[in-house]
């Protein structure tokens, strides 16, 4: 199953293509029961397609909401003062080993990188100071091929969830969507030791994307106590067996990734709050601020142990910090004009990188496809190229004398770090090119964000740089390895930034260093479309609170500027993915539509009684693929001002306790809703709360079939219901606040022959690509409006 289920983003198709593959092979979810339905050309779409990796994975929803079935009413009275006090110690305890396991981590692939980069670029150099130029190149070419390979095997082979950022994917879990294999135990493995290799071999991806996925990973091992094959069954952690004490704990994971991979605790909470999660309140920020602190305590550690060189070649390197606290920043009113033109460019340059990389991504899909073998050549294929460029055309470059203030140490190095490299220079001479290009990436930022050294590098090293991390930036990401994106884009705005701080020169006192830090910002914002996290994560980044009033200027203007053009990254790869992520922001057409609207395009809604027959339940669950039903009694007393006969909706109870209520054999041969003591005898909190199989892994007799099961005890008494007149933008931000996975629509009018219920409206339902194909009407409304 993990090799049939991948989540490399290289793979990938838009979501036409996959509502097309539907129509050709729809599956029973478009049609329940068979039943057909004449009201309109084409009904609602609710296929659970998405791209996961290599291939169309049916993907569920997750369950969020509170299911206040007699059960788990009886559980949360029944809990004593002790029980809630190991509840609320085991969610501390949790988040501090979620922040513990991700430093030590982030530790363990900072430490690996450095040592194999490290030696790696020594062994070259050495070469090169023999002038054996060939030999360095092979060497150098040889080792990124390795390491690469071998990064790229892991995820083909044993974990197709580990490549990748799973930055969007962990979006699309807090949002609700159950995205198979993504937080297993095989994708944390390949995770780590698969970011060690791609990153070691020098390609232009950072490991911050898969620090994040990592801690989102230990989240969620820790939560259900292991591997989904050998969970720990210790009592305590069954307070953790539902979808939203997980959730919490993934987005401490998220957050906990991003502090290791910045060394901004800050930066991290706010980043989750900001970017990935969908549902935020204040427990779980302090939560979430213990885990980050918990992270930089831990790194802090290792740093100090590190710094006496019991490392080997990991010192102050590895976790970037380019701390300029000691610099004295000053600007003027006129310094407005250059932080504005370069807020409008990264808007614009991020937006035009989104568009070129939707367009590479979309190649790679149809690459891909072709199998395992052409994914290594894809990934090798890079490596090598990437390699050659950053192994000669730092011979391109003029070099330059050392600064007669500079001591003999200091200017020309040869050692792995260092910003004024030797290379190919003689005695007393730096190659500028190759103090960026021919060193790890958090060195190239050190280097270019250096501060204080205005004739360091020269125009046309700096255009070279800047054009190879743009190409690299585009092709780079996307091959089968763990892989982020947020060194490519800094690397790639570093850039832009200097050369804007030469041109700007006499125009501006901010120092060139600076503006290389304010371009970084500015792409990152104009691609990713972060504001206030990426302002904190750059402040902490560089350890100077004088930053602030420009670092804000220039990161809301290439976000309004980015967002004028397309979407964030993170959301064109969750497009392209097929994930159902709801965005925040209603469509404008969905104002104009109501619930009951959508309910007439669906199929009619398949309701259960209180007391149902066997044979009914199986039915349902073999010709559908639900995941949840309406309960309805009939015949119910009426109240005052109500006609006899009524029909009452009593809940909604889920596929999973209706195949657990078949799995149990708890029938009844008689007609009668059951006593309460009856359920607790037959069924936990803790059993209603596991994911079962599927129907046809159970075996029902002829006998069974024509017994009852009393559904009362195990239905959702309190759903989430909206009246049919409501909006349609009004029912989806409803449903995405609450993380709901099912929205039951009920009639405005009761009375004698008006159903309970109407119909029921799930993610799929509230998709705009799968309204505007229900009601194309809308959609050449919309088209209209745009060309106006």
């Amino acid at each position: 199953m993990e090799e049939e289920s991948s989540q490399v983003v290289d793979h990938t198709k838009t979501i036409h293509d996959m509502e097309e593959a539907a129509e050709e092979d729809r599956d029973p979810e478009s049609n329940p029961l068979n039943q057909s339905l004449l009201k309109r050309s084409r009904t609602l779409s609710s296929n659970p397609l998405a791209m996961v990796g290599a291939k169309v994975s049916y993907i569920e929803s997750l369950d969020y909401e509170i299911n206040e079935n007699d059960l788990f009413k009886h559980d949360w009275r029944s809990r004593s003062k002790v029980q809630v006090l190991q509840y609320i110690f085991l969610k501390w305890t949790l988040a501090f080993l979620v922040g513990l396991l991700t430093g030590l981590i982030a530790t363990l692939i900072n430490l690996a990188v450095e040592n194999i980069a490290g030696y790696k670029l020594l062994a070259v150099s050495h070469l090169i100071q023999k002038k054996r130029y060939l030999t360095g190149f092979i060497f150098f070419t040889a080792a990124n091929f390795l390491l690469t390979l071998f990064a790229t095997v892991l995820c083909v082979c044993f974990a197709p969830t580990a490549a990748g950022p799973g930055i969007p994917e962990i979006k699309a879990y807090l949002n609700g969507v159950d995205t198979p294999n993504m937080f297993g135990a095989a994708t944390l493995i390949v995770k780590i030791v698969g970011s060690i290799g791609a990153v070691a071999a020098g390609l232009d991806l950072g490991k911050e994307g898969p620090l994040v996925h990592i801690g989102a990973c230990i989240a969620s091992l820790l939560g259900q106590g292991g591997p989904s094959n050998y969970r720990l069954k210790w009592r305590w952690l069954r307070y953790f067996n539902n979808d939203r004490d997980r959730r919490d704990l993934i987005t401490c994971g998220a957050s906990s990734g991003v502090c290791a991979a910045f060394r901004a605790p800050v930066g991290g909470v706010l980043f989750s709050l900001e970017e990935v999660a969908t549902w935020w309140r204040s427990a779980l920020l302090w939560r979430t601020f213990f885990s980050t602190a918990v992270v930089a305590v831990v790194l802090r550690a290792f740093i100090q142990i590190c710094s006496s060189g019991e490392c080997g070649l990991f010192g102050t390197g590895g976790l970037i910090m380019f701390d300029v606290s000691n610099v004295t920043i000053t600007y003027h009113v006129m310094d407005i004009i250059p932080v504005v033109v370069i807020g409008i460019s990264g808007g614009v340059l991020g937006s035009l990188y989104n568009f070129l990389l939707h367009k590479v991504l979309r190649l790679y899909s149809f690459i891909n496809q072709k199998g395992r073998l052409h994914k290594l050549l894809l990934s090798v294929t890079i490596a090598v190229f990437t390699s050659a460029c950053q192994y000669g055309l730092p011979f391109l470059a003029k070099c330059q004398p050392c600064d007669s203030s500079l001591s003999e140490t200091e200017c020309p190095t040869n050692g792995r770090s260092g910003n004024f490299k030797q290379f190919n220079c003689p005695a007393g001479y730096y190659n500028d090119l190759a103090t960026l290009l021919l060193t790890t990436n958090d060195d190239a930022v050190r280097n270019i964000f250096s501060t204080n050294t205005p004739t360091e590098y020269q125009i046309p090293s700096l255009l070279i740089f800047s054009a190879l991390y743009c190409i690299l930036g585009l092709f780079t990401f996307g091959i089968a390895v763990p892989s982020g994106l947020f060194l490519p884009i800094i690397l790639m705005g570093s850039g832009y930034g200097r050369l804007l701080g030469i041109a700007m020169g006499s125009c501006t006192n901010i120092d060139q260093g600076l503006f290389a830090v304010l371009g970084a910002a500015s792409l990152m914002a104009g691609s990713m479309r972060m504001t206030v996290s990426l302002c904190v994560i750059f402040l902490e980044l560089t350890n100077n609170l004088h930053l602030l009033p420009i670092t804000m200027m220039v990161l809301l203007i290439a976000k309004t500027v980015g967002d004028s053009f397309n979407p964030s990254i993170y959301e064109i790869i969750l497009h392209l993915k097929g994930l159902p992520f709801l965005d925040a922001n209603p469509e404008p057409f969905m104002r104009n539509l109501t619930v009951g609207e959508l309910a007439d395009v669906k199929p009619p809604v398949v309701t259960l009684r209180g007391v149902e027959k066997v044979a009914r339940i199986v039915d349902v669950l073999r010709n559908t693929t639900h995941n949840g039903f309406p309960v309805v009694d009939e015949g119910v007393v009426a109240q005052v001002g109500v006609g006899n006969g009524a029909t009452e909706l009593h809940g909604i109870i889920l596929r999973a306790h209706l195949l657990q209520v078949l799995k149990k054999k708890w029938f009844l041969s008689e007609k009668r809703r059951t006593e309460e003591w009856e359920v607790r005898d037959n069924f936990t909190a803790v059993e209603l709360a596991e994911r079962v199989g599927k129907i046809e892994e159970v075996a029902v007799s002829k006998e069974e079939m024509e017994l009852y099961v009393d559904l009362h005890p195990l239905t959702n008494t309190t759903p989430f219901t909206v009246m049919e007149s409501m909006s349609v933008a009004k029912a989806l931000v409803l449903f995405r606040q609450m993380g709901l996975r099912h929205l039951l629509i009920v009639p405005k009018f009761a009375g004698e022959g008006v159903p309970p219920v109407v119909g029921i409206l799930t993610r799929q339902d509230l998709r705009p690509y799968n309204i505007l194909t229900a009601f194309p009407h809308l959609a050449k409304k919309k088209e209209g409006e745009k060309e106006n």
